[in-house]
């Protein structure tokens, strides 16, 4: 590192020119997908990926199962408009708002485009629900039953409007649904092709909401809305925060060394590690997604951390040199060891992330690693020649000149100097709070709850926000989670169905049953399973019914009956017993007070039971057998919208589909659903083997913060113990790797335990910004231990060294607390939760860690100073040149 650093000192102007180039061809890469045919293959554009779903690894079980149902069902990512009326006494129901409502449908039909690979995107218009795309069920006489949409037209009278309201009412599956829970708003669910384009209908839906000159409101909500949202405003505020960030930062680096041209190094070694960290991710072909997207965040307050050490050292030494050459060559030789060790540390804490199961987080981790050794490169190679380009005349009255200059300048030298001379005095004290806070935040971690919702992402204030929370409270919930039921009994192979079948015909005492063994063997030649062959018998026993006396005709009748409920037996979701079982389930889930409102096929059923005989509620019912329960569903599939049941059903009606609401798209609330699902299977057993399995975008955000927060725990231990080795190894001590991650420790505690002590949901942005605890925690105690074993070689004792290494070590720790913390504070005024949150992370971990490093380690040496300088420690220097010397050959 010393000998880069040297032919930077002797060459500034080739490593300017070599960065500048560095620079210019990444950025023309990126820019430019291809330059040529042959080149093309070798080259990516820059692809965005906001799809939270692609958090999880492509071949995760869960992913899998929840295409593979969406697909199955036919169902899509919805946005929800919900239409308000507060000022109307009808609500919505009246005749400008229905009109406005008929016309946004019919706009909404006609949103769709071809994506660059050809493919239509948009509206799926024949699943959208909305009064005018939605039947109506009704008794049309006895037995009939009429389907006709429940809006045709846009009502022209206030009468017209309200008997929309009554015909919604009588709809159980439309009613909390579509209609809210006082009757008075409407929500229309508008089914999107992907999820990555909710952002771009949403804007398109507000574009026509505008024209509309009615007193009613148009909130726009949904999960695919809030998290496409998200993605779109998160490069905005990138785009403005950050920049803000490193304004801040400059500012702050000017008041600290009062030469405006000199702090400009560090900002342009920030600049060019996440230009070329970020280009290097686009260049190999990595998607921008919400997580690498957080990538330059991460880099640069990393990155201007050892510039701000450099300058700090050069600041307080030039004045001793009064020579730039001579003071860089001194500042670099001092702090070349605890850069590198920082550097190594840091990068294996950000590498660690690889540790988890999330393809995003992995991509993360690996690519903020290789920013903050770029950052490292950048620093001890730019700075010195940035400061060898500038002329000598550039540093007159530069520095501290005067101990009397440096006591009325320095504004950190006093609490800083008394720090290190009454350190002894404060040590057990020091000490004993720690354990006390130690103890408290031990007890605030056991309080955390893992948690996240991805609406919630945003301010309290923000629309989306207004809309959900809106929403929620009107209608059965705006947040979707699916319950897949399927049979699990065992399919027999078609002899054993054969055999099964000849075996009941002889148990049982009816007629035709008998005369019709023997044409058992014949017909199953002809046929391939049990529903065909019981079929080929029923139409035979029809047949031979023309031929046989009168007297006769009850035991056919019964024989087919009992066939059709042979023919049933498998289709397990006409059987009422199960309808039932899934009904009971429903109310179950309605009162625990998590789900809003759920549908399934027992409310098809049991509405168009109630229109097929008197129309009278006492109907609304599941049939006693099975082959009313088909009549139910054979009735529905003449209606407007036959493909509705296949949301609820397979077609061989041995899988099911139940759609429940939830008013919460918190995790919490989500696992405890699934919770309850579980208990209910377990303490009421269904009367057929039914196996359940959860899909939907609620649930797959549980579990890819399941595996984000099992994950980080995982990297965050595995990072701990890995650097534990190598500063142990580094040190030549197991107790200084010890004292060295005790700020990182003493962060994570306090940090952790205000979490917990206040009830702050432990979500993916916090669980992410544990890698970065690593990396800025371990920094200050490396450079503070590192100082220290150098210090104490040339002092022999603790007293004076302490002293020493409260002077310009300590200085340049509280600078960098004070430069990085405060300078990303302006991520506080972002719009979305995550920025602010990593705002308070960096800032609060700085502090924390600054503090245990000035305060907890000294005062633990002081205590242990008999055991940590037991030995000589011989020059760390020294130790690094055996470690290279096999790999470089000098």
């Amino acid at each position: 590192m010393i000998k880069i650093s040297e032919i930077a000192i002797t060459k500034p102007k080739v490593f300017m020119y070599l960065t500048l180039a560095l620079t210019f061809i990444i950025i023309g890469l990126t820019v430019t997908p291809s330059v040529s045919k042959d080149m093309a293959k070798y080259l990516h554009p820059i692809s965005v990926d906001v799809d939270p779903e692609n958090m999880l690894d492509a071949e995760d079980p869960e992913r899998i199962f929840n295409k593979n149902l969406k697909e199955k069902f036919s169902l899509y990512d919805l946005v929800i408009v919900g239409v308000v009326n507060k000022s109307h006494k009808n609500g919505v129901f009246n005749v400008e708002s229905l009109k406005n409502v008929y016309d946004l449908v019919e706009y909404s039909k006609t949103i769709e485009w071809k994506n660059d690979e050809g493919n239509t995107e948009g509206v799926i218009s024949a699943d959208l629900m909305a009064p005018s795309t939605m039947d109506n069920i009704e008794q049309d006489g006895s037995g009939v039953v009429k389907f006709e949409w429940l809006m045709t037209t846009a009502p022209s009278t206030e009468n017209e409007a309200l008997a929309v309201r009554q015909k919604l009412v009588n709809l159980p599956m439309l009613d909390g649904t579509l209609l809210s829970d006082d009757g008075k708003s409407l929500a229309l669910y508008i089914p999107i092709t992907s999820k990555g384009i909710s952002y771009k209908v949403t804007e398109m839906l507000k574009e026509k909401i505008k024209s509309y000159k009615g007193s009613e409101e148009f909130f726009i909500t949904g999960l695919p809305v809030a998290q496409d949202t998200f993605a779109v405003e998160m490069f905005k505020q990138m785009a403005t925060t950050a920049p803000l960030a490193m304004v801040l930062i400059f500012i702050l680096l000017l008041f600290f060394f009062k030469n405006i041209r000199l702090v400009i190094a560090p900002m342009i070694v920030a600049m060019v590690s996440v230009i070329v960290t970020m280009g290097l991710l686009i260049i190999l072909g990595f998607d921008i997604h919400i997580m690498s997207s957080m990538v330059p965040i991460f880099i640069m307050p990393i990155a201007v951390l050892d510039a701000i050490h450099i300058l700090s050292e050069f600041y307080d030494r030039y004045p001793e040199f009064k020579d730039r050459k001579k003071t860089i060559e001194h500042v670099m030789k001092e702090l070349s060891i605890p850069m590198l060790y920082t550097t190594i540390t840091t990068a294996i804490g950000f590498f660690s992330l690889n540790l988890t199961p999330l393809p995003p987080v992995q991509v993360f981790g690996t690519f903020v690693g290789i920013g903050v050794i770029l950052a490292w490169l950048f620093t001890i190679t730019l700075i010195p020649a940035y400061i060898m380009l500038m002329p000598e005349k550039r540093f007159k009255n530069f520095g501290m000149k005067s101990e009397k200059e440096k006591i009325s300048k320095g504004l950190l030298k006093r609490p800083l100097e008394y720090i290190g001379v009454n350190i002894s005095r404060f040590a057990k004290p020091i000490i004993a709070l720690v354990v006390i806070l130690f103890v408290l935040s031990g007890y605030g971690i056991t309080k955390i709850i893992a948690n996240d919702n991805p609406v919630k992402w945003f301010e309290a204030s923000h629309e989306i926000r207004k809309s959900d929370r809106i929403l929620n409270e009107m209608f059965g919930g705006t947040y979707m989670a699916y319950l897949a039921l399927k049979s699990g009994e065992e399919p027999l192979v078609y002899k054993e169905e054969v055999a099964r079948l000849k075996g009941r015909f002889k148990e049982n005492d009816l007629d035709p049953l008998k005369k019709l063994s023997y044409t058992i063997d014949s017909l199953s030649n002809l046929t391939s399973s049990k529903t065909e062959l019981i079929t080929a018998l029923t139409q035979k026993l029809e047949i031979d019914m023309l031929d046989i006396p009168e007297k006769d005709l009850v035991d056919w009748d019964n024989t087919i009956s009992y066939l059709n409920t042979l023919q049933f037996e498998d289709e397990v979701f006409k059987d009422p017993e199960v309808l039932q079982y899934i009904s009971g389930l429903q109310d179950f889930l309605t009162e625990t007070g998590y789900v809003g409102k759920s549908n399934s096929i027992v409310e098809i059923v049991k509405t168009v039971h109630r229109e097929l005989y008197s129309g009278n509620e006492r109907e609304y019912r599941i049939p006693d057998t099975g082959n009313e329960i088909a009549q139910t569903l054979i009735t529905f599939e003449s209606s407007h919208r036959p493909q509705d049941l296949w949301h609820f059903i397979t077609p061989d009606y041995k899988e099911a589909n139940v759609w429940l609401q939830l008013r919460s798209g918190d995790n919490v609330d989500m696992a405890k659903v699934e919770e309850l699902v579980d208990t209910y299977f377990e303490t009421n057993p269904p009367p057929k083997n039914l196996r359940h399995n959860w899909f939907g975008l609620n649930h797959i955000n549980v579990v890819w913060q399941d595996q984000i927060v099992i994950g980080m725990l995982k990297a965050l231990i595995g990072s701990f113990i890995t650097v534990l080795i190598i500063m142990s190894f580094l040190y030549r001590s197991i107790l200084w790797g010890l004292l060295a991650m005790i700020p990182l420790m003493f962060s994570v505690a306090v940090l952790y335990g205000i979490v917990g002590m206040f009830n702050i949901d432990y979500n993916a942005p916090i669980a992410i910004l544990s890698a970065l605890i690593l990396g800025l925690a371990v920094d200050y105690a490396i450079h503070f231990l590192t100082r220290c074993r150098q210090l104490y070689k040339e002092h022999g004792n603790w007293k004076d060294t302490s002293k020493a290494v409260f002077d310009e070590p300590a200085r340049a720790i509280v600078r960098n607390v004070i430069i990085i913390g405060v300078g990303f504070l302006p991520l506080l005024i972002s719009s979305l939760v995550p920025y602010q949150t990593t705002g308070i992370f960096i800032s609060s971990i700085l502090v924390f860690a600054g503090l245990a490093t000035l305060l907890i380690l000294p005062s633990l040496i002081q205590l242990l100073k008999k055991i940590v300088f037991k030995k000589s420690n011989k020059n760390e220097t020294h130790m690094i040149k055996k470690i290279i010397e096999p790999i470089t050959g000098e």
